[in-house]
């Protein structure tokens, strides 16, 4: 992805959908995907009281158990492959292996529980892989501004924090193309960078 490809040449990205349970992982894979999406959602049971705390999302009946994923053309000549990540703390052995080969991730927010998104930024981070938060906006209300949210996160000021509705098609395919233009930006000021 260093640059664009030559002409009736295609390109695919891996980008990887993290952050907190139930904050909306799944429906921002399932709004954008062009092919349907394969989940692997299973009925919360009585095994997971006082393992998963689905306090903070009354009504959440189910839960990603593996990883969703879809496909996205953003362009004739680019496509991008989204693997959603689990997001409760029992699956994260598997996020080592759904971030292989990934050029970078979404760190999707509940500004109502922000703190469940922490343990996502401290892993890209500690691992190098560019991302960007993406505040999802439930009932169409964005409560907190963006710099608050930056500010509240401790993140560096060049990492993108966009808003977005997981709902609506053309508000999550704007927050990937966010992140490639992130990924891009960073790329480019790399390979130009003394040694």
């Amino acid at each position: 992805m260093s640059q664009r490809p030559a002409a009736g040449r295609v390109t695919s990205a891996k980008i990887v959908i993290a952050g907190g349970f139930g904050v909306g992982k799944t429906t921002l894979v399932g709004s954008v995907s062009e092919i349907t999406p394969l989940t692997t959602e299973a009925i919360m049971t009585s095994a997971g009281v006082g393992v998963d705390d689905n306090r903070q999302v009354p009504g959440k009946m189910t839960t990603t158990v593996a990883m969703d994923f879809g496909r996205i053309s953003i362009d004739r000549d680019l496509i991008l492959y989204l693997f959603g990540t689990p997001g409760q703390t029992r699956f994260w052995f598997m996020w080592d292996e759904l971030v292989r080969g990934a050029i970078g991730a979404v760190v999707m927010v509940d500004t109502r529980r922000l703190a469940d998104c922490f343990a996502a930024i401290d892993f890209f981070e500690h691992r190098r892989l560019p991302y960007l938060v993406a505040i999802n906006c439930f009932d169409g209300m964005q409560y907190h501004n963006v710099q608050d949210v930056r500010d509240a996160l401790a993140i560096s000021t060049d990492v993108p924090v966009v808003s977005c509705d997981a709902r609506n098609r053309e508000s999550t395919k704007n927050v990937l193309i966010s992140l490639v233009e992130y990924v891009l930006t960073m790329r480019r000021s790399r390979a130009v960078a003394p040694a």
